[in-house]
Order: structure tokens, then C-alpha cells, then sequence
């Protein structure tokens, strides 16, 4: 009898345990219904003659037009040159950012001085928290042809004679984003690989030094093979945003002169989507990328598990 009360008990409050984990779930369940379930029947657009103003009636009440917004996506002029800057832009930044990232990290964790260490830390992760208008616009003051601070000290070095049109010359847009992405971010992007670092068995690193192995044999040896999940991990989603711009940095630095390279497939859809009011076009962008994403982060996963036996599935 006490054994069956027990377990009424036992019932009673499991169930007591759970409808309070329930309660806790239920804000953070709705919203995602809400903003990220619900919103997807507007996918419907991509395959409709959609016009703004039928609303968001229009949405199950217009006619079906199949695929032409994507035939008139692909066929568009447009469409290649867009594709390139995407693909270029992010390959650019994740050889830049990816290596320079995990090498600021590893550089400091070997800081000894906490002190230092905590000023570098702040130092670097504060851009991370400024809006690209404010950062944008300082980097454009810099490179500005009027008395900007870089072409002030190119002139001084001789090193061009007349101010040099960084926002204006389109060949320079690529280096432009890349540079200023990896400055902002640095700080902030360097966060998961020193937690990492941080679980690093010690006793492995006192192995060595009694071995005799030096700060950058114990890096290159333990340090980077022990994170090598991270690392990877880090890899597939670089590859699987690869279609997947900052919208608000390239707007900020994009103008009527560099637009053969700044024009990517976010600036495209706010180009034809917002400012056109043509959303069928720019559903299908959108639809068109998220389904190249995920066969990006499928294949990239794929070769991560068969070339290092690691990946996110």
C-alpha cells in the first residue's frame, strides 16, 4: 500500500514538474509559431501573380502562375553578376576571417596577464555592439578623398599621388567589406573558440612542457586538434551562409559607382521586393536561397563527416 501511494506521489509531481517546464517553453513556443512557422504560408507567393494591394488575402486568393518569377529570376542579366559578388564577398571573408579569428584566439590564450587579457577582450568585442550605420561611417570617413585618415597617409608615404576613391572604384568593395567585417567582429567571433580552449584538458598541455614542447608546438599539437569540432563546426556554417550577406554593411557601403560588385542577392531582394513592390520576384529570390543554403549545409556536413569524422548530424 505504501509502495502504490508512493507512487502516486511520485505521478503527482512529475506531472506537477512538467506542466511547469511546459509553462516555462510555452512564450518561446508561441513566438517562433508566430514569427517563424506561420509566415512560411507567404512562400506561396514565389508561385503566384501576387499584387500588394489584394493584402494578406491576396496570399490564398491569387492565381497560380507556377514557376515564372524563377524563369524570370534565372534568365534575369542581373542574376550572375548578383550570384559572384554573394559567392565572392563571403568566400573572401571566411579566408580572411576564419583563420584570423582562431589565430586571435589561440594568441590570447597564451596572454598570462589577466589584467591585459580582460583590456584586449573588451577592446575587441565592442564594435561587435555598434550598428553598421555608426561603424560604416566611420570606415567611410577614412577612406573619404577629403583629408580621410587613409589617404592622408598614403600621400604623406608617396605611396599614390592623388586621394584614392576606395567607394568609388568597385574593385575595391570585395577587400572593403572583408576588412571591416573582420575588424567588427573579431572580438565577438573569437568567443567559442576560447571557450573551447578553455576545456582543454591541462594535464595534456603539462605533458608537453615536461616533453619540452614550446608555447607554439603546444598550440599547433594539442590546442587546435583538441578544438577541431569547433573549428569544423564553425567551417559548415561559414559554407552554408555563403549565400547569406550582412544586408545593412553592404547597403551602407554600396553606391551608384561600385554597384557591378556590391549588388548581392539581400540588396536584390530589398531592390525588387520593397522598392519595386514586386514580392513574387523577391519570395522566389528568397526561396531560391534558402534551398541552395541547405544543400550547402548538407554537402558541407557530408564532407566534414567523411574527411574528419566530424559534423553538426
Amino acid at each position: 500500500m505504501k509502495t502504490k501511494k508512493k507512487r502516486i506521489y511520485q505521478y503527482g509531481m512529475n506531472r506537477k514538474t512538467q506542466l511547469e517546464l511546459y509553462a516555462m517553453m510555452a512564450p518561446g513556443t508561441i513566438l517562433v509559431i508566430l514569427f517563424s512557422i506561420i509566415p512560411l504560408f507567404g512562400l506561396l507567393i514565389a508561385f503566384e501573380d501576387y499584387r500588394p494591394v489584394s493584402g494578406v488575402a491576396g496570399i490564398f486568393t491569387s492565381p497560380w502562375n507556377n514557376f515564372k518569377n524563377f524563369k524570370i529570376l534565372f534568365r534575369n542579366y542581373d542574376f550572375l553578376p548578383m550570384l559572384r559578388n554573394t559567392l565572392g564577398i563571403n568566400l573572401l571573408n571566411n579566408l580572411l576571417s576564419i583563420p584570423v579569428t582562431l589565430f586571435f584566439a589561440l594568441m590570447l590564450n597564451e596572454v598570462l596577464n589577466s589584467k591585459f587579457k580582460t583590456l584586449i577582450q573588451t577592446v575587441t568585442y565592442m564594435p561587435h555592439f555598434l550598428s553598421w550605420v555608426v561603424f560604416g561611417g566611420l570606415f567611410m570617413t577614412l577612406l573619404s578623398t577629403d583629408n580621410g585618415l587613409v589617404n592622408s597617409i598614403l600621400m604623406n608615404m608617396g605611396l599614390v599621388d592623388s586621394p584614392v576613391g576606395f567607394l568609388a572604384e568597385p574593385k575595391y568593395f570585395w577587400w572593403i567589406t572583408a576588412v571591416t567585417s573582420l575588424l567588427k567582429e573579431l572580438g565577438w567571433g573569437a568567443i567559442l573558440y576560447i571557450a573551447a580552449i578553455a576545456g582543454v584538458d591541462q594535464e595534456l598541455y603539462e605533458a608537453a612542457m615536461i616533453d619540452g614542447a614550446g608555447r607554439f608546438k603546444r598550440m599547433w599539437y594539442i590546442t587546435i586538434p583538441s578544438i577541431k569540432t569547433t573549428i569544423m563546426i564553425m567551417v559548415i556554417f561559414a559554407i552554408s551562409g555563403m549565400l547569406n550577406n550582412n544586408f545593412t554593411q553592404i547597403y551602407v557601403f554600396q553606391n551608384s559607382l561600385n554597384i557591378s560588385t556590391s549588388q548581392v542577392i539581400d540588396t536584390y531582394i530589398y531592390e525588387y521586393g520593397l522598392r519595386q513592390l514586386q514580392f513574387g520576384m523577391a519570395t522566389a529570390v528568397g526561396l531560391a536561397k534558402s534551398v541552395l543554403a541547405l544543400v550547402l549545409l548538407c554537402g558541407a556536413n557530408k564532407v566534414s563527416n567523411k574527411l574528419t569524422d566530424t559534423g553538426l548530424f
